[in-house]
């Protein structure tokens, strides 16, 4: 199969086709970069705007915790309630961080790889187990990439770590000298600055990363113009039995063209490479119609038919081929053929009128105008 095919290199594009599979079962570009990085900013932003709040309810619920009347310490159920109690406030207390964290895991892939859940992407695949598929993905491109950015990251975060720890050594040496609550809220207040600028030094990583994963997932999803060619079979179907429809869907129109010969007034040919079976109804009809039309063979056909059929023959080679390739089947003359067709059906019904009458046959008209736009239309006379 093309899929399995790996003799071809993949230098085509993908096909929607492909990128909409590939979206079905999950597989769209993806950054751990970006998901770490915007949960670690909204964490460190929540604690720096809730830090506060957050802490002063924790250091609440412990005074609370340890402050006990003596009565409670020999009530076992008593204080199984009361720590209950207190982590329930203390899980309420932290919720609005949570929230923002979760709102933070949920943004990276969606803004990434957009909001689409397939059960295919978490379904368990036994390749991944194979040691060898493992030792490839290690030393591929991927996983190079994957130790750069550790590498990085490492070096990134020592460094920032180390400028930080310097420039606020004398702020941690003096919080030993700071009232005990105080102490506590300068403290946090370092760690949370401190945490928000080692969460912005993986921005950097961030942006070296989408465009390298939306890159290599375009990469991956390449076909061989095998594949290309297979799927466009699949999609629109094998030449040969897409020929056969079309022979077939032909051979009906033509029999049921055929059909309204007789019903024609008049069939204009080339003499013998076209034929036209126009036909008119002044009460049903605003302008002559077409119903039937071909060359060669079926021009054949047609005038045999119409023969049979008494309908009388027209032979006027310009105005044949400019009704023939100006017009189809089941469709009213062009404007500009109205004058020349009219001469010819007032033709028509002189011969008609004048055969029930044994008159002497009328001369058929010539130089019949033809617009000079749609003679050039036609291709030139084979006759």
């Amino acid at each position: 199969m093309a899929e399995n095919d790996t003799s071809q290199e993949k230098t085509e594009q993908p096909t929607p086709k492909r990128l909409r599979e590939a979206r079905e079962k999950g597989q769209v570009a993806s950054s751990r970069e970006l998901n770490t990085t915007l949960v670690l900013l909204a964490g460190a932003g929540g604690l720096l705007l809730m830090g506060g709040p957050i802490f002063k309810g924790l250091q609440e619920i412990l005074r609370r915790s340890w402050t006990l009347e003596r009565e409670l310490l020999f009530d076992t159920s008593a204080l199984h309630e009361m720590l209950q109690m207190r982590i329930t406030e203390g899980l309420v207390m932290l919720l609005p961080l949570f929230l923002v964290l979760m709102v933070a895991a949920v943004l990276g892939p969606l803004a990434l790889g957009g909001g689409r859940f397939s059960g295919k992407a978490v379904a368990p695949k036994w390749s991944k187990l194979n040691p060898g598929s493992g030792l490839k993905r290690i030393f591929s491109l991927q996983g190079l990439m994957e130790f750069s950015k550790t590498l990085v990251k490492f070096v990134l975060i020592a460094a920032i770590a180390g400028a930080l720890l310097w420039q606020l050594s004398g702020a941690l040496i003096g919080l030993g000298h700071q009232p005990l609550e105080r102490g506590l809220m300068h403290a946090g207040y370092m760690i949370g600055w401190t945490f928000l600028s080692l969460a912005a030094t993986l921005i950097l990583v961030a942006l070296v990363d989408v465009p390298f994963q939306l890159w290599n997932h375009h990469k991956e999803l390449r076909m061989t113009k095998q594949q290309v060619k297979d799927e466009f079979k699949e999609t629109e179907g094998k030449p040969e039995v897409k020929s056969r429809i079309r022979q077939t869907q032909q051979e009906i129109a033509s029999r049921r063209m055929m059909t309204e010969v007789p019903k024609a007034d008049v069939v204009v040919t080339n003499p013998t490479h076209y034929a036209v079976a126009l036909r008119y109804d002044q009460e049903g009809m605003r302008a002559p119609r077409v119903v039937a039309k071909g060359a060669d063979l079926i021009a054949a056909e047609i005038r045999q038919r119409a023969r049979a059929a008494g309908v009388p023959l027209f032979s006027a080679p310009p105005l044949a081929r400019a009704l023939y390739f100006s017009t189809r089947v089941d469709q009213e003359i062009p404007a500009g053929l109205y004058v020349a067709v009219a001469h010819v059906l007032a033709y028509v019904y002189q011969l008609r009128t004048a055969g029930q009458a044994g008159a002497r046959q009328p001369e058929p008209p010539t130089d019949l105008p033809v617009p000079d736009e749609l003679q050039r239309r036609a291709r030139p006379p084979e006759d």
